[in-house]
């Protein structure tokens, strides 16, 4: 199939080489096009535009950092007759963005249906994302062959908006866990367990949630002060996130503390130079910024 995607940063680029791995033909863009260059080598074409995207694809994914890149991203395709088109949206947005969008989209004749996902880099590129899925039951019968590819579950939970409010709810405590593990390893200190010890003791207690398994090496080495290989979720869109978990919050009528208590520290942690870091290093930034002795 001819598919498109909209945004290739670490997540987009993960799922177009899942895409490529599953056979379909790839046409990618990128405010920064230069990231497209391994997806070019395995095949892809890049456009000169996200309207290119659209003219040459059957389906289109987009996968973009917020709401400003939607914006920015199909402000030019809004103008266009979209009939025949369908577009899958993977962002992580508040539920009024997918909704505000997809009026355009249909406005326009074309269909969208949104899939915010659960996972990381490792899990899009072996097409074990859990998709959380809002649309018209037709569109999204039609679409989900490519959502199965991408997702190990795939679940439609309504209409547009929906998944984007599933994926805010899901997210809030796997993002304040990273701040809570650094402060449960603070009461630990005076033990004096070798890191990767203690951290497997953790991990197999009713206090861990299942990410801490996977990922207690990784916080383990950054105790050690062993540098990981790259971020699979960074801090600074980590912070993005709780921003716009705290928003959706408000809206909605409810205040969100532990959120922002979480985010009040995570800036503090980007200021200091992690913004680029993963998610597993906040424990042991948290462990050094916040001793008083």
């Amino acid at each position: 199939m001819k598919l498109g995607i909209l945004g290739i940063g670490r997540m987009g680029s993960a799922i177009a080489e899942r895409l490529l791995d599953c056979g379909h033909t790839l046409t990618v863009w990128n405010r920064s096009p230069q990231k497209a260059a391994k997806l070019i080598e395995r095949g892809a074409t890049l456009a000169v535009s996200p309207i290119d995207v659209v003219e040459n694809s059957e389906i289109v994914i987009s996968i973009l950092t917020d709401a400003k890149a939607i914006e920015d991203c199909y402000c030019d395709l809004l103008k266009k007759p979209l009939n025949g088109k369908t577009f899958i949206e993977m962002s992580t947005v508040r539920p009024i963005t997918e909704q505000n969008l997809a009026k355009q989209i249909r406005a326009q004749g074309g269909a969208i249906v949104e899939c915010p996902v659960g996972g990381t880099v490792t899990p899009a590129r072996e097409g074990k994302l859990f998709g959380l899925v809002g649309g018209i039951a037709q569109d999204v019968d039609r679409v989900r062959p490519i959502l199965e590819q991408m997702c190990r579950r795939v679940e439609h939970v309504g209409e547009v908006g929906s998944g984007a409010s599933l994926k805010l709810a899901i997210n809030l405590p796997l993002l304040v866990y990273w701040q809570a593990i650094g402060e449960a390893l603070a009461l630990a200190q005076p033990i004096g367990l070798d890191p990767a010890r203690l951290l497997d003791i953790l991990s197999d207690t009713s206090g861990a949630p299942s990410i801490l398994k996977l990922r207690a090496p990784a916080i383990a080495s950054s105790l050690k002060g062993i540098k990981g290989g790259g971020a699979h979720f960074n801090l600074d869109s980590i912070r993005k996130d709780l921003r716009t978990m705290i928003e959706e919050g408000e809206a909605l009528g409810y205040q969100l503390p532990l959120a922002s208590s979480t985010l009040t520290v995570f800036d503090q942690a980007s200021a200091g130079g992690l913004g680029e870091g993963d998610g597993t290093e906040v424990a042991a930034w948290w462990l050094k910024a916040s001793c008083k002795k």
